[in-house]
């Protein structure tokens, strides 16, 4: 397919002379990726310990880089700076949810590691026996995987055909289509140990392009911080109250209480995500988890100051109006600070972009196979092997590849059958069911003595009965300028998030199912919680790590 077909029909925002060499570059840059990555998972696992959590065997240093890594992601390159230029204070805000949500699960890492579980259904087991625990895990894996799945996807679609030069809504589904399926191929035959690897070239890879593009930004102000955030401020749509809050735009009649309730489930339930407790299972010890966890916030900490100060000079370089011209949800703020902080025609500008670009396309390749391979791990470890005590590891391998291959394909459909549809509240949708329904499972099993199987069940179950009766009734999806469908309203539930109710609700059902509950649950209580803090069964002969 020549050029000149990819992108007619588009807004030209970077120019001939560079989306070409761009373009090409960046071609070829995903060739080679995914020759790489695919060279990482051709030798297959053994065992599923190997397979699932890399047989215990990250170093610290790895591994959080790789825990750092999960948090750069197509979404957070190009949703965040543009929420910055679109919305200012508001979109700063949003940007660091994610830093504090690490921050939370540094206080579990130690004991997720030390429980000795490979995924949620190992963690559900802990309090309660039979197959129940490891369906319901699998449930709620599946409920987080998909909405994550469509949203990156969407996300790099609608990169990629801004780059090209190509945003008509027809060539945002071509690029959603090309691009998700070639990430659908390596996701379908990754594991742990390659994403992590890569993740490690990503990372350093991310940190350095975006501290470039904001040093580059910086210069045109003469290095005065406090002149570019000036900039910023004019360059705003609304210049007397880009540094307030007040412009996030599905604000409701609850106002600050929905705002407050929407960024509380964002941290809590990025502290728990599945994949992430996957990630830390793979450390060597508790300790070394920790020590991950925290390198993971300090990478974490850097990338979020980055990307605030990016999406700032976007305002300032740029200006709202002429993103918002090109891309009406500001997605094309990074791409197009990039293109500015240089001279037309230079090599280094064209370097420049294809960078962004590049570590754009590994953000997604990244997310969307540790979600996949997550969803993978719970369907066969939790579900399969519970039901088939008869099997064999190839065929717990092929459920987990199959599992992949059939959410990916799910997500690529969905992601463009939705094109023209605001689905973006999917991903607050996950993160309320991630601190529904596996928070308070966390939270009871490890501190709380009287917590039991039909604790755990029912506060899982209506935790994402919840969530899910909550947002199907709430203005994202009807009623609203920014509903799914906004030209009916059937919405009778005020807050843009289920999580303000559901949360508290599941700890609330959580406790009234273990209470009521005719069995003792604290026989174990006691082995279970040496467990927890030494990272070895009663009785055990402690055995020597490398950190």
């Amino acid at each position: 397919m020549h050029m000149e077909v990819l992108s007619l029909g588009g807004f030209d925002s970077f120019g001939a002379d560079v989306r070409r060499p761009v373009i090409i570059a960046f071609l070829f840059f995903i060739g080679c990726s995914l020759l790489w990555a695919s060279v990482l998972v051709t030798a297959q696992e053994n065992s599923p310990e190997r397979l699932y959590v890399a047989n215990r065997s990250l170093s610290p240093v790895l591994n959080g880089f790789a825990m750092a890594g999960e948090q750069i992601t197509a979404v957070s390159l190009l949703a965040i700076p543009g929420a910055i230029v679109l919305l200012g204070y508001d979109g700063v805000i949003v940007a660091i949810d994610a830093l504090i949500g690490l921050g939370i699960a540094l206080l579990f890492t130690q004991k997720i590691r030390n429980s000795g579980c490979y995924t949620l259904g190992d963690i559900f087991g802990l309090r309660a026996s039979g197959r129940a625990p490891g369906i319901a895990a699998a449930l709620v894996t599946l409920t987080i995987s998909i909405p994550v799945i469509l949203i990156q996807i969407r996300a790099i679609g609608i990169g990629v055909s801004l780059l090209i030069g190509a945003s008509t809504a027809q060539s945002q589904v071509i690029c959603t289509v090309a691009v998700g399926f070639l990430v659908a191929c390596f996701a379908a035959v990754a594991d742990l140990r390659g994403t992590t690897f890569i993740h490690v070239v990503k990372v350093p890879l991310t940190l350095m392009a975006m501290a470039l593009v904001t040093l580059l930004a910086l210069k045109q102000f003469e290095w005065d911080p406090a002149s570019l955030l000036s900039a910023a401020v004019n360059g705003s749509a609304v210049p007397d109250k880009y540094l307030s809050p007040g412009m996030w735009p599905y604000a409701t009649v609850l106002g600050p209480l929905d705002d407050v309730a929407a960024h509380a489930v964002a941290v809590l339930g990025t502290a728990v995500a599945p994949h992430l407790i996957l990630r830390i299972n793979a450390s060597r010890t508790g300790q070394s988890a920790r020590r991950s966890m925290s390198i993971a916030v300090t990478l974490t900490g850097a990338f979020i100051a980055l990307l605030i100060t990016a999406g700032l000079a976007a305002t300032a370089v740029v200006g709202t109006d002429r993103i918002a011209q090109i891309d009406g949800n500001g997605q094309s703020a990074l791409f197009l600070l990039a293109s500015e902080v240089l001279d037309d025609g230079s090599t280094a500008r064209v370097a420049l972009i294809t960078t962004i670009a590049c570590v754009t396309f590994l953000g997604v390749l990244t997310s969307v196979s540790s979600v996949t391979f997550a969803a993978g791990v719970s369907l066969a470890h939790d579900v399969f092997v519970q039901h088939r005590r008869r099997h064999t590891e190839t065929s717990e391998f092929l459920v987990l590849r199959l599992t992949v291959v059939i959410l990916c394909a799910v997500g690529l459909s969905l992601s463009a059958a939705t094109h023209l549809l605001q689905v973006e509240f999917l991903i607050t949708f996950a993160l309320s069911v991630a601190a529904s329904c596996i928070l308070p499972a966390l939270i009871y099993s490890f501190f709380w003595r009287r917590f039991n199987g039909r604790g755990l069940l029912w506060s899982v179950y209506g935790g994402l009965l919840l969530c899910t009766i909550l947002v199907v009734f709430s203005p994202s999806v009807s009623g609203s300028p920014h509903a799914l469908w906004p030209e009916v309203n059937f919405a009778w539930y005020p807050f843009q998030t289920p999580g303000l109710v559901s949360v508290p609700a599941a700890f609330l059902i959580g406790w009234i199912g273990s209470v009521t509950s005719p069995g003792n649950s604290q026989r174990d209580f006691a082995a279970l919680e040496y467990t927890l803090l030494t990272g070895r069964h009663p009785g055990q002969t402690p055995v020597s790590h490398k950190q």
